[in-house]
């Protein structure tokens, strides 16, 4: 028998059903060193991406953390998305990719989950070369074969990948919450007119009132 969904997005998860996405927390994009910032000087690259640097390591990365570790207590899987490409040369990328110049080539360094939250045991993470980890990646049958109907997504950028995913998710049937604080862009107008925009797409609440809504229905307090 199939599950009865909730008619409501502003519902709780339910954790024997429920995963955690983290989208494009890498090297590439989320390290001061990384590829995406080679052609900068260290001047350009603060007065471009300065904003998004300080509230990632400030505020989103930190809440990333503690989700990571609400969901592991909790027995919920924990699941990552990075920009990388099947081949070193990038041949198989998206057409937008290529236009926009991303190239993670396969094994690279760049294509790393950043190390605060990096993947532990056999969690697993799906390369992908479009925006949203449904287009080029089979996470949707894997997510499907787990058994996830509620799927809570966090990570960078708030307005680009992030909610790209969140649409995707919500278009196929999933119950999707957001945690906002645990999301980043590259700038604070640009997170909060995101938000606005996909809230009617799903569920929003920060990192405090998932994690102890986690911890309460996991009884892992």
């Amino acid at each position: 028998m199939t599950p009865k969904t909730p008619l409501s997005r502003n519902v709780e998860i339910d954790p024997k059903a429920a995963a955690l996405l983290f989208v494009d927390v890498q090297n590439y994009n989320c390290l001061p060193s990384g590829g995406e910032y080679a052609d900068l000087t260290p001047e350009a690259r603060e007065q471009t991406y300065g904003g998004f640097f300080a509230a990632l390591e400030s505020r989103a990365l930190p809440n990333m953390a503690r989700l990571q570790t609400a969901c592991r207590a909790g027995g919920i899987e924990v699941i990552y998305t990075v920009i990388e490409s099947l081949t070193q040369d990038g041949r198989d990328r998206s057409l937008d990719y290529k236009i926009s110049g991303f190239n993670v080539p396969k094994g690279s360094f760049d294509a790393k989950v950043l190390a605060a939250i990096a993947p532990e045991g056999d969690e697993m993470v799906f390369p992908k070369t479009s925006s949203s980890v449904f287009i080029s990646t089979n996470i949707d049958f894997v997510l499907r074969n787990l058994g996830v109907r509620y799927l809570m997504i966090a990570g960078c950028l708030t307005d680009q990948c992030v909610d790209s995913a969140i649409r995707d998710a919500c278009d196929l049937g999933y119950l999707v919450t957001c945690v906002t604080d645990a999301c980043v862009t590259l700038t604070e107008e640009r997170h909060a007119s995101s938000l606005r925009n996909n809230r009617g797409y799903c569920r929003q609440i920060t990192t405090d009132a998932a994690v102890a809504e986690i911890a309460r229905l996991t009884g892992s307090a």
